[in-house]
């Protein structure tokens, strides 16, 4: 049942056609698409592409490596590592819709022969044990109250000294104003603390390597996201088209649960041990 209501959650109907729209407003051709014509809307995490490099640098990449995404979304960060990398990545989540679309937008791109989406549970990935040499996650973990189940699985399918390279939101002793992008209610957040998330990392034979708070970066993020809507109106492509009626209000309630401490946004990695 809480699978159910996450997924109908983010799946709200339409999404492929509403960014072929949004395309053909901002002037680009199919015919010619690249990645980079996609980032502002597939890239449906803080800060979009900008994290996106960010993370990559923290993870090392290499063209031979083997990537899973989990809780891939659209795919934008797929497709931008396998394009940038020349890796091959595999990317799972748990909507319907977003599985369709990102592989619709993945042809689109021509980048079928280096990414493929398969929908799946973060709590039962459909994979061997030691498949990957990397596994990628952005803000998935606060649709999923058993962090040790989401985490030990990530080290399952992880080569032995394998990396988790991580972008997530967690929680702070302040309860957050909702909606938010990854819930409409509290019911649907399973939010952690940031030591709540140590301690279900470590506990999942991990190595923590790096933690870097985002928290302000990403505070000023939404903040001049929505000065920019406020002065210009909605871009023809961008987050808003995948939040539905209430896109306005979760920007404004993430600047403020940023402003007021009562969410935080890291980056990270850890060591399969």
């Amino acid at each position: 049942m809480y699978d159910a209501a996450v997924s109908n959650h983010y799946g709200i109907s339409g999404i492929m056609d509403s960014i072929l729209n949004g395309l053909e407003k901002a002037g680009k051709s199919l015919d010619s698409l690249v990645p980079s014509d996609l980032s502002p809307i597939d890239e449906f995490h803080t800060r979009g592409k900008e994290s996106t490099i960010e993370i990559a640098s923290l993870g090392k990449i290499q063209s031979h490596h083997k990537v899973l995404d989990v809780g891939c979304g659209l795919g934008g960060s797929a497709r931008y590592i396998a394009n940038e990398f020349g890796c091959s990545v595999m990317g799972v989540d748990l909507t319907d819709e977003y599985i369709d679309v990102a592989n619709r937008l993945t042809d689109l791109v021509n980048l079928s022969e280096k990414v493929s989406f398969k929908q799946a549970s973060a709590l039962d990935i459909p994979f061997s044990s030691d498949s990957f040499d990397i596994v990628w996650t952005e803000h998935t973990q606060m649709n999923i109250p058993d962090k040790k189940k989401f985490y030990g699985g990530l080290n399952r399918v992880l080569k032995p000294g394998g990396k988790l390279v991580f972008h997530d939101v967690f929680g702070t002793d302040k309860l957050p104003y909702y909606p938010t992008p990854w819930a409409e209610f509290d019911s649907l957040s399973s939010l952690c603390t940031q030591e709540q998330a140590k301690d279900a990392i470590v506990n999942s034979n991990f190595i923590i390597e790096k933690w870097i708070d985002k928290s302000k970066l990403s505070e000023e993020f939404f903040k001049g996201m929505l000065k920019k809507i406020e002065m210009s109106g909605p871009p023809p492509l961008g987050f808003h088209l995948l939040m539905g009626k209430t896109a306005k209000q979760k920007l404004l309630n993430l600047a403020r649960n940023l402003e007021e401490n009562r969410l935080a946004i890291v980056q990270g990695t850890a060591i399969k041990d």
